[in-house]
C-alpha cells in the first residue's frame, strides 16, 4: 500500500467535505469550486502515474477519497467520463466499491441530461428548498439495481437525503 498517497487523499477527501459543509444556500460556492478544480487536476496526475487508486493501493478509504474526488469533477466532465471507466473497471477487479459506480454512473447520466440508473442524484431549488430526486430510468426496478450495486433501497435513501439536507 502506498501509505503517502493514501494519506493525501485523506487530506484531500477532508477538504472537500470542509469546503462542503462551509458552503450555506445562496452563499460564495468559490471556496468548493476551488477545491473541487485542485483535487481534479492533482487526481488526474495520480491517475497518470498509477492508475485508478484502488484498495490495493490505498486502502478502502483512500479508495473512496479518489471516487469522491471523481464524483466532484463536475467542471471537467469528460475526466469524470474517464474515471467511471476506471472505476468501474476496477469494481470489476475488486479494487472499487460497485456503489461508487453507481453513484458516478448516476452523476455522468443526469449532467448529460439523461435519467439517473440508481436514483442517487438529487436536486433542490437554488434557495435550498424542495429537495427531489433527479428523474430515474424505470423506477419500477430502481431498487433492483440499486441492490445489485450494494445500495440501500430508495425509500432509506430519500429519508437519509432528506435528514441530511434538514
Amino acid at each position: 500500500m502506498n501509505d503517502d498517497l493514501a494519506a493525501e487523499l485523506h487530506r484531500r477527501y477532508t477538504r472537500d467535505q470542509e469546503a462542503r459543509t462551509a458552503y450555506t444556500p445562496g452563499g460564495d460556492w468559490a471556496d468548493v469550486v476551488s477545491v473541487d478544480t485542485d483535487n481534479t487536476a492533482w487526481l488526474k496526475d495520480v491517475i497518470a502515474e498509477h492508475g485508478w487508486p484502488g484498495t490495493t493501493l490505498v486502502g478502502e478509504a483512500g479508495a473512496n477519497a479518489a471516487w469522491l474526488i471523481a464524483q466532484h469533477a463536475d467542471r471537467d466532465r469528460e475526466f469524470q467520463e474517464q474515471a467511471l471507466h476506471l472505476v468501474t473497471a476496477a469494481a470489476e477487479a475488486g479494487e472499487a466499491s460497485p456503489a461508487h459506480v453507481a453513484y458516478l454512473t448516476d452523476r455522468v447520466l443526469v449532467a448529460k441530461g439523461e435519467p439517473q440508473l440508481y436514483g442517487t442524484q438529487y436536486v433542490c431549488d437554488s434557495d435550498g428548498s424542495n429537495l427531489r430526486p433527479q428523474p430515474t430510468v424505470e423506477p419500477e426496478s430502481l431498487d433492483d439495481r440499486r441492490s445489485a450495486m450494494g445500495l440501500e433501497s430508495s425509500a432509506d435513501y430519500d429519508r437519509r437525503m432528506r435528514e441530511v439536507a434538514g
